[in-house]
């Protein structure tokens, strides 16, 4: 069966008086080894991004500023995030299918677990929904 999404909480230090400091210094915190690191940024409100799932990739999502609301399909079950803190990831396991919706001026980290490669997309919903239903079996 494949794995669900959750929220994950990394460790923060100081104060507001000097500002934070917030690091996966813990790796247990981060489920996979850490291959890639991208950001997102610029996407305007009625931008909806996201639309695939990974075959194998599996990746942490942290809103370093703004909002980041995340529609997450595993095709068994659709969950829904709303990322508002730089403490907080969201987990997203291979074979999830993800739609993300950023606020004004929001600025997106991404943590993955394998480097990029355009044939570990699933860009198709319906196909991803076959595989999916075939993955539960």
């Amino acid at each position: 069966m494949p794995a669900s999404p959750y929220l994950l909480t990394f460790e923060r230090i100081g104060s507001p008086k000097t500002g934070y400091i917030t690091s996966t210094q813990y790796a247990d915190r981060v489920p996979f080894a850490i291959r890639r690191v991208f950001w997102t940024h610029g996407t305007p409100p009625e931008v909806v991004r996201g639309h695939h799932a990974n075959k194998a990739t599996e990746e942490v999502l942290i809103a370093l500023t703004g909002t980041v609301r995340v529609k997450a399909d595993t095709g068994k079950q659709v969950q829904e995030f709303t990322l508002t803190d730089a403490r907080t990831g969201l987990y997203i396991p291979a074979m999830c299918w993800t739609e993300l919706r950023f606020s004004e001026g929001a600025l997106a980290l991404c943590l993955t677990s394998t480097d990029y490669a355009d044939e570990d997309y699933i860009r198709d919903y319906a196909y991803f929904k076959k595989l999916a239903t075939h993955l539960e079996l």
